[in-house]
């Protein structure tokens, strides 16, 4: 518990950061420039990676790499952002599983997940119709859902994404059955997928070499949908590894001023962990921050964070946040703690304690009961800290912000992204990092990050933090530095 005191002392640098903010950013902040990389600055990687390049940049001969490469970086920057449709799939479908806003029936199971799945292996793809009942509940209440989403803004969009993209109508019996179709198949795409990817984890175990199973988990994701999901739990990971970083005098106090977020995310209904019962609601901009504060590596006045990102979604939801920061309306965080998972301890006190640098607690959004065990905090994240986000449409794999010498960051959080790329297009990520971070400057991924001769980027440690008893639940973060130039 605190203080008297030390709540007064929260208080008054609460205050602080907000009359400071609402000073700077009585407008909207344009978005940066954004540049793709020129050929001249991918050769390395091209001549470094040539093995493994991309077809359309093997069949061309050196010179013809001039023409070929302004089309080839356009195309494939639109098929990245092409990839956040079948992402918002994925997301549907664990709103399917784990939703309770629009059903009476229970959230779906790990085991029973698992359970559909050896029953689909056996059946094949082309048996959606035996799927357990609770699910066939579920798609039947979902597409009613989608039919009528009243104020619901996740059955909204997915009744944007369903009936406007695709063409199903649930109002009328046919469109019904083929949402239902549609919905149990994508069902078992998505189990399939997650089986290929444990046996391609599997297989890289059985090399026992730890290192060759984290570079295939690095890249675990590099053919499937670009999802934007997102959890409380990586943001203890990257706490824990700043205050690391800070124990062994590698970061000092106060010095992080520019911070660069890739890819913030939008807890829509995350796969582990999600719930729908509160609104949408980002999370990583802000439990950075907290925890900067918390540490000491930031002071609240000079502190600027900015978000980099492809998703329309997410972006639009950050701006939307911002214009009711600048009118005084806080911005609510709710976070969810199913109580039939152990977590450690010093998770469950970084659950306790999220938000007391930036906000205040309030009372938490009322927990369904068909959303299990769970206990819920809620905080009230002061209106400064969140007016003075920048937000910025920016694919980090082909493009960079154009910056001065004095605007590069000090820190960037990449947790969950790089993942969706292979070796080839982390390479060129790098590339984009190395230019926006300053010499000395700090990347920390969950990530292993393939660091080719030329790269000015270099890894400097590593953290692994486990979250729970759960198998496999945790995240191994690798720290990186930009040397001097």
């Amino acid at each position: 518990m605190f203080s008297k005191r030390e709540s007064l002392i929260a208080f008054l640098l609460l205050l602080l950061a907000f009359c400071f903010s609402t000073a700077t950013t009585s407008s909207q902040t344009p978005q940066r420039q954004a540049v793709y990389l020129s050929l001249t600055e991918a050769q390395p990687v091209l001549k470094a990676l040539r093995d493994i390049l991309p077809a359309a940049l093997q069949a061309e001969r050196p010179d013809g790499l001039i023409s070929a490469w302004p089309n080839w970086i356009r195309n494939r920057d639109a098929e990245i952002r092409a990839r956040l449709a079948l992402g918002d799939e994925d997301s549907l479908i664990n709103l399917l599983l784990f939703g309770t806003s629009y059903t009476k029936q229970r959230r779906i199971s790990p085991e029973e997940i698992a359970r559909i799945s050896q029953t689909e292996t056996r059946l094949g793809a082309a048996a959606p119709s035996q799927l357990s009942q609770v699910l066939q509940s579920r798609a039947d209440d979902l597409i009613k859902g989608i039919g009528a989403p009243g104020n619901n803004e996740r059955l909204a969009f997915e009744r944007r994404l369903m009936v406007e993209k695709k063409g199903y109508d649930p109002r009328v019996t046919t469109g019904r059955a083929q949402l239902k179709e549609f919905l149990l198949a994508s069902v078992v795409r998505v189990l399939n997928e997650q089986a290929g990817y444990a046996k391609a984890l599997a297989a890289a175990r059985m090399l026992g070499d730890p290192s060759e199973e984290f570079a295939e988990r690095s890249t675990l994701y590099r053919s499937r949908g670009l999802s934007s999901d997102t959890s409380l739990l990586p943001n203890f990971a990257i706490e824990e590894s700043l205050k690391a970083m800070q124990q062994r005098n590698l970061l000092a106090t106060g010095s992080i001023r520019r911070v660069a977020i890739v890819g913030p995310g939008l807890d829509f209904t995350d796969k582990q962990d999600g719930f729908d019962f509160y609104p949408q609601q980002t999370i990583q901009p802000l439990a950075i921050v907290d925890s900067l504060l918390r540490l000491g590596l930031s002071r609240p006045q000079a502190l600027q964070v900015e978000t980099f990102d492809i998703s329309p979604r997410v972006n639009d939801h950050l701006e939307k946040a911002k214009l009711r920061a600048r009118r005084g309306v806080s911005y609510t965080v709710q976070l969810p703690r199913d109580l039939d998972l152990k977590w450690n301890p010093e998770v469950v006190s970084y659950w306790e304690h999220f938000g007391d640098q930036i906000g205040r607690s309030v009372t938490p959004a009322a927990i369904p009961t068909n959303a299990g065990r769970l206990k819920v905090r809620a905080v009230d994240i002061a209106p400064g800290f969140v007016s003075r986000l920048k937000v910025n449409d920016l694919n980090v794999v082909l493009q960079r912000p154009v910056l001065a010498p004095n605007e590069r960051f000090d820190l960037i959080i990449a947790t969950n992204i790089l993942i969706y790329y292979d070796v080839f297009e982390q390479s060129l990520a790098m590339l984009n990092i190395e230019r926006m971070l300053r010499p000395g400057g700090v990347l920390l991924s969950n990530n292993g990050l393939v660091e080719l001769p030329f790269s000015r980027v270099r890894s400097i440690d590593y953290l692994t933090v486990v979250y729970s008893d759960r198998a496999d639940d945790g995240d191994h973060m690798i720290w990186y530095q930009r040397l001097p130039d």
